[in-house]
């Protein structure tokens, strides 16, 4: 009846975790500028620097002294060094100061939500318009924690619209995913890694990450082998079927792969 305890203890933890780590919100990053938003821009001490301009389609605008400058695609503190490095570089200024408000958000927008470094909104602008360039601006999925498939929702000549992308088939060289390319309003999710639970005669029990095809024998590994009492005769994995929300439990083979939440024991040996 241990193996019984371990077992319920474990899955009590499981579900703490899940539900604590779901609670928590990241918090948007800075607003990044884009093609349609409206700035006036303006220098400490220098009147006739002020402009008031709208970026145009490819996020870029014409400012004093410096001519057509890119400034979409950045934060706006982004923006502001940029300008005013291009004024001190020039030798128009010896230290300028640079501000930038922001009048009017009207640019072509997507959302980034989930296990991404940077989540907020991103502007489309003409040119950077697929999801690699727009997961690239919000800093990439976080190693380790980040689910591979995005899951892409907008709307679509009036009607709803969702397709789920595996990322790393787009950077595979054989392109089996072509880079998805990006409507306004489109939000992008990234949900967190797959994981599965390992309890009873293991080195190192508990939560894992699931990567793609991992097999029971390379989770044994991860979770650093048998203990001296551990057996791999008669491994047990509590599986949920997702139609019918029963658990079942299996004996898999140490090569079969394993599933989303799955969670293995791995009794003592009784020799």
């Amino acid at each position: 009846m241990n193996w019984m305890r371990d077992m319920l203890k474990w899955v009590l933890m499981a579900l703490v975790w899940a539900v604590g780590s779901g609670a928590q919100a990241a918090e948007p990053s800075e607003y990044v500028l884009g093609g349609g938003d409206t700035v006036r821009i303006s220098v400490y001490q220098n009147q006739d620097l002020t402009l008031e301009t709208r970026l145009n389609e490819a996020g870029t605008i014409s400012y004093p002294l410096l001519g057509n400058i890119k400034i979409g695609g950045l934060s706006i503190a982004d923006a502001e060094k940029k300008i005013a490095t291009g004024l001190k570089d020039g030798n128009f200024l010896k230290q300028p100061q640079v501000s930038i408000l922001l009048i009017g958000a009207t640019a072509n927008q997507v959302s980034v939500l989930g296990m991404v470094n940077k989540p907020g909104r991103y502007p489309l602008i003409s040119g950077s318009n697929k999801l690699s360039e727009i997961m690239a601006m919000a800093g990439g999925i976080i190693p380790g924690s980040g689910s591979d498939t995005v899951v892409v929702s907008g709307l679509r000549e009036g009607k709803a619209f969702r397709k789920e992308i595996d990322f790393t088939k787009v950077f595979a060289s054989t392109g089996t995913e072509p880079d998805f390319v990006l409507a306004n309003g489109d939000s992008i999710w990234v949900d967190r890694a797959p994981q599965i639970y390992m309890y009873g005669e293991v080195q190192r029990a508990g939560a894992q990450i699931l990567m793609r095809d991992t097999t029971l024998l390379q989770a044994l590994a991860n979770a650093g082998g048998l203990t001296l009492r551990g057996t791999q005769r008669g491994i047990k994995v509590h599986r949920r079927d997702e139609a019918t929300g029963q658990v079942q439990v299996i004996e898999p083979g140490l090569n079969d792969k394993l599933m989303p939440n799955d969670i293995i024991y791995v009794k003592e040996s009784l020799f």
